[in-house]
């Protein structure tokens, strides 16, 4: 079984470039922990890098509507940046499935100097 965001690896670096260049804030935690790290590995070494956050989780694809799961995750409107650790926590939940407080409360990430 592939990857779904590995499918069209050029349309996903597009996507991944064009997020660096808007420079957003985290979608997850709306910039509590901080601003993204974009230019760090993107890595359990570095919980502040950029990572590409697909919304609609890709593995609940049918759930949304998408003719697959490589839809769902090249759908330039259910991208946004995040945090590597804001993506791990919140897995395939949809953001109204998150407790706000767990965001913050459960990361003990501060200044981003580990």
């Amino acid at each position: 079984m592939t990857n779904p965001r590995s499918v069209n690896g050029n349309l996903r670096r597009k996507h991944r470039a064009r997020l660096k260049a808007i420079g957003g804030e985290c979608g997850i935690c709306r910039g509590r922990l901080g601003p993204i790290h974009y230019d760090e590995p993107s890595d359990s070494n570095h919980p502040l890098s950029f990572v590409i956050d697909e919304i609609r989780p890709v593995s609940r694809w049918r759930e949304f509507g998408y003719a697959s799961k490589e839809a769902a995750a090249q759908d330039w409107n259910n991208l946004q940046a995040a945090h590597y650790c804001c993506n791990a926590m919140k897995s395939n939940k949809m953001p109204h499935e998150l407790d706000k407080l767990q965001v913050s409360a459960h990361m003990n990430v501060s200044d981003g100097k580990w």
